[in-house]
């Protein structure tokens, strides 16, 4: 049973200021939210295997990549990072029974969401699929959805876990953190949320084989409402590039890979 984890930092326990996931910027806070998410995959990449896992591939998804301390990290699992907006889960395929996710996030515009945002909280600002507002949670569902793959487990703060269950029916959440506006979080002492996330993990995996992948109608209809004017300039040249108003481009896809596919 393969399980595909794809992480981000927001969500992580301990995490509880900005600079904390912010490389350019954080220093020793940031160090420390590395370290943060390293224990946070550990504890879900254990939870997988005591749940019956014969193999765990995790991506190190916040910004990028290059976040968790490798060196830390549990042996049994493979890694790896976004190749790119558009090849965001190198690895994932139809050979996997599960995605996990661990450190998410609530989408943009989330009342007491911990860090809220979506891709980019210097330009995105709604993003729809098929009229309804999603985040990254969702492409998350969709992605792994386009290969068969059920989202069975998501960590982050209350915000995301509640977003999770509302939007994608997924069966196991783990809060491990409540905020107060979108700066401020009151947390869980990580030992003991990484104990929960342990134990969410091995919970998940009972689900394999009874919780549908996230599907969603073709074709799909993927809208972005940006922050200012220009942005929608610099996209609204391709053939493919539907502009709606001035802030607001839209495109028409037939695969849940191409929810992303605005280059």
């Amino acid at each position: 049973m393969k399980v595909y984890i794809l992480t981000d930092m927001e969500g992580v326990s301990g995490v509880s200021r900005q600079e904390m996931v912010r490389p350019n910027e954080g220093g020793e806070h940031y160090q420390y939210g590395r370290k943060c998410l390293t224990e946070d995959i550990n504890a879900a990449v254990a939870g997988a295997f005591d749940g019956g896992a014969t193999e765990v591939v995790v991506n190190d998804g916040h910004g990028g990549g290059r976040h968790l301390i490798l060196e830390d990290a549990d042996p049994r699992a493979i890694y790896e990072r976004p190749v790119s907006a558009l090849d965001i889960c190198p690895s994932l395929d139809e050979s996997f029974s599960a995605m996990l996710m661990v450190g998410a996030h609530a989408m943009a515009g989330t009342l007491n969401g911990f860090l809220d945002h979506t891709q980019s909280s210097a330009s995105w600002f709604n993003y729809y699929l098929n009229g309804e507002k999603h985040g990254e949670i969702g492409e998350s569902a969709a992605i792994a959805g386009h290969f068969g793959v059920p989202l069975l487990m998501v960590t982050g703060d209350q915000a995301a876990c509640d977003e999770a269950k509302r939007l994608y029916d997924t069966p196991v959440t783990v809060p491990v953190k409540v905020a107060r506006g979108r700066m401020h979080a009151i947390i869980i002492h990580p030992q003991k949320a990484r104990q929960m996330i342990r134990e969410g993990a091995e919970q998940a995996m009972s689900f394999v084989g009874k919780h549908e992948p996230w599907i969603l109608p073709k074709p799909i209809t993927v809208r972005l409402e940006l922050y200012r004017t220009d942005m929608a300039d610099s996209m609204a040249g391709s053939d493919r590039i539907t502009r709606i108003d001035a802030r607001t481009v839209e495109m028409t896809v037939d695969s849940q890979l191409e929810i992303m596919k605005w280059a």
